[in-house]
C-alpha cells in the first residue's frame, strides 16, 4: 500500500529552507534520442514546495518529420499531423516551467530535448535547475532492482496506466516524487540539483522526410540512435594540459554535462582547432571540459581519480582561440 511506504511530512518549521519552492515534473516523448530528434508530446505537472500537485498540462507537438519509434510511444504521423508546432506551444510550456525546478526521470535527456527545441525556436527555456529522480533515488538509497520509472513507481505503490505516454509518465513521476521529496526532507538529504544552461547557439542537420528515417519500418530495430563518426585526429597526443599554458594540437579533450553552446558545435570547434575529441575519459585524456565539476558523472569521477585537468566552458572557449600547433 502507498501509505505504508511514504514518509510523513516534516512539520512546517522543520521543512528545509534550502529546498526549492516549486517543481515542474516533466516528461517528453520524442522521435528518437539524437541531437536532431524532436519532441512529439510533452506533459508538465506543477508541484508546490512539498510536492503537492497544483495543476497539469499536456500537448502533442507536430515534429514535421517521421515520428520515430511508433511502437514505443504510439504517436503516428496521422495523429500528429494537426498538432501544433513547438513554437506554437513554447510560451505555454515556458509558463509551466518558469521559476521551478525541472524534475524528470533521467532529467539530462528531457532537459536537452527541451533546450534544443527552444534554441530552434530562437527562444530560451526559463529553467535554471533540474533534479533527476534517478539521482534522488540513489541519494535516498531506495531498494530498487533497477532505475526504471516502473521500478520507482512500484516501490511507492503508484500504478502506471499508459507507459511511454507523456501525461501518464509525468503523473506517475509526480506521485513517486512527492514521497521521495518528503523522505529527503525528513532525513535531511541534500537534493541533487544541477544547473541548466540554455543553448545559446544551434546548428541543425536536415531532418529525414516522413517515412524516410533510417531503420524504421515494419520491424523494431535494436537501435535507432544515429552515430556521428569523426575523422581520426592527425596529431599525436602531446600529453596533459597545464594550467596557464596553451592547448596544443593533438590533445585529447572530453566533455561532460550541459553546455551553453550546443555540444556538437563545441566539439566541431575543438576538432577544427586540431584537438582530439574523446567520448570517454582515460589516463590519456588531456583535459575535461565541464560546467559542473562537482557532479557525480562518470567522467568527472574519473577525472578526479586520474588527476585530469578540468576547465569550464568559458575557459575552454578562450583556450580554443589560441591553440599551439603540433610539433613537426
Amino acid at each position: 500500500m502507498l501509505e505504508d511506504r511514504t514518509t510523513a511530512a516534516p512539520p512546517a518549521t522543520a521543512w528545509p529552507a534550502a529546498y526549492p519552492q516549486g517543481y515542474a515534473v516533466v516528461d517528453v516523448e520524442t522521435t528518437g534520442l539524437a541531437r536532431d530528434d524532436r519532441i512529439i508530446s510533452a506533459a508538465v505537472y506543477r508541484l508546490d514546495a512539498r510536492g503537492e500537485v497544483e495543476d497539469h498540462w499536456y500537448t502533442l507537438v507536430n515534429p514535421q518529420r517521421d515520428p520515430g519509434p511508433v511502437w514505443i510511444h504510439g504517436l503516428t504521423s496521422d495523429v500528429l499531423r494537426d498538432a501544433p508546432l513547438f513554437p506554437d506551444v513554447a510560451e505555454e510550456f515556458a509558463a509551466r516551467l518558469d521559476g521551478r525546478v525541472l524534475v524528470a526521470h533521467n532529467a539530462v535527456f528531457d532537459w536537452q530535448m527541451i533546450a534544443r527545441e527552444y534554441a530552434r525556436a530562437q527562444r530560451e527555456a526559463p529553467v535554471r535547475q533540474r533534479l533527476c529522480t534517478i539521482a534522488l533515488s540513489k541519494a535516498l538509497d531506495l531498494p530498487l532492482p533497477n532505475h526504471k520509472l516502473e521500478s520507482l513507481a512500484a516501490h511507492f505503490g503508484v500504478v502506471q496506466r499508459r507507459a511511454h505516454h507523456a501525461l501518464d509518465d509525468a503523473r506517475v513521476l509526480a506521485e513517486a516524487f512527492r514521497p521521495s521529496l518528503l523522505a529527503a526532507a525528513a532525513g535531511d538529504v541534500r537534493l541533487p540539483l544541477l544547473e541548466c544552461r540554455p543553448l545559446t547557439e544551434w546548428s541543425d542537420r536536415p531532418a529525414p522526410r516522413i517515412g524516410q528515417q533510417a531503420g524504421y519500418g515494419s520491424h523494431r530495430p535494436t537501435s535507432w540512435r544515429p552515430s556521428r563518426k569523426r575523422p581520426a585526429c592527425p596529431h599525436p597526443n602531446p600529453g596533459r594540459y597545464e594550467a596557464g599554458k596553451r592547448l596544443k594540437q593533438g590533445m585529447r579533450v572530453a566533455f561532460s554535462g550541459d553546455t551553453s553552446v550546443e555540444r556538437d558545435l563545441l566539439e566541431d570547434r575543438a576538432v577544427e582547432a586540431g584537438l582530439h575529441v574523446a567520448t570517454s575519459l582515460s589516463r590519456l585524456t588531456s583535459l575535461l571540459v565541464t560546467n559542473d565539476p562537482d557532479s557525480g558523472t562518470s567522467k568527472v569521477v574519473k577525472a578526479r581519480q586520474f588527476g585530469t585537468p578540468v576547465v569550464d566552458e568559458a575557459a575552454f572557449g578562450q583556450l580554443l582561440a589560441d591553440v599551439e600547433p603540433a610539433d613537426g
